[in-house]
């Protein structure tokens, strides 16, 4: 087990391998997004429940758009019931925010998650962030513009911006950077996923298991890992 006195602060998940374990068990890829959907709310009560303070999720990236239409649609469909599902999570103190660019979804949904952010913007207990229309090259140029429009009025200067002013732009402003990143399925890859943010962070791929079939265990398992390591930041 994990020491859970010492636990990473902010952990990001790429919730990888849904399609996969569907046609492992011939069925629909949507139902392995359904599966999955079931699985992300386990994990995020039990993230709260042990004490984790940041948990970022990789729920729809600006890439999986391309999927064949009827995947994205349910994917559309599991994020409208996660979002009417929402309120059970207001007495357990969940704090929630979206990651992305938002404008694309329908207004509904739109208004919903404002809502949602609104409403739990004061709960101390894990702080949720919810990665969807996100992908971190896409978010960088976002706060590169943002800087230079700034530039532009005046609000500061060119020579003087720091790294610290390009992260104050991003989606996750405000949050301390990601400590570990965990991606089950083995893929051995970022994914465009919180580039920026996860310059220092620690890496575990879970080849033997995908997300539908991610339990607490496996996320113990990888904190361990995590605790097991020297992180030296760049030095000695």
């Amino acid at each position: 087990m994990p020491d859970f006195s010492k636990l990473p602060v902010h952990v990001g998940i790429i919730m990888d391998g849904n399609g996969r374990w569907a046609k492992r068990r011939g069925l629909p890829r949507k139902m392995g997004h359904k599966v999955g959907a079931e699985t992300f709310r386990t994990i995020v009560r039990y993230a709260n429940r042990i004490g984790l303070k940041y948990l970022t999720m990789y729920v729809f990236s600006t890439e999986n758009w391309s999927r064949p239409q009827d995947e994205v649609d349910a994917i559309m469909t599991l994020l409208r019931n996660y979002l009417k599902d929402v309120d059970n999570y207001r007495s357990e103190n969940i704090q929630i925010r979206f990651l992305g660019d938002l404008s694309v979804f329908d207004e509904d949904m739109q208004r919903k998650m404002a809502e949602i952010q609104e409403t739990s913007k004061d709960n101390t207990g894990l702080k949720l962030n919810l990665a969807v229309n996100y992908g971190g090259s896409s978010e960088l140029t976002m706060a590169a513009a943002k800087l230079a429009a700034d530039a532009v009025k005046g609000l500061l200067k060119p020579e003087e911006i720091t790294q610290q002013d390009l992260a104050d732009r991003l989606y996750t402003s405000g949050e301390p950077d990601v400590d570990l990143i965990i991606r089950p399925s083995g893929e051995y890859r970022l994914s465009n996923f919180l580039i920026w943010q996860s310059a220092y962070a620690e890496y575990v791929f879970m080849d033997e298991i995908l997300w539908p079939d991610f339990k607490p265990a496996d996320l113990d398992r990888a904190l361990e890992e995590y605790q097991s390591r020297n992180r030296r930041f760049g030095g000695i």
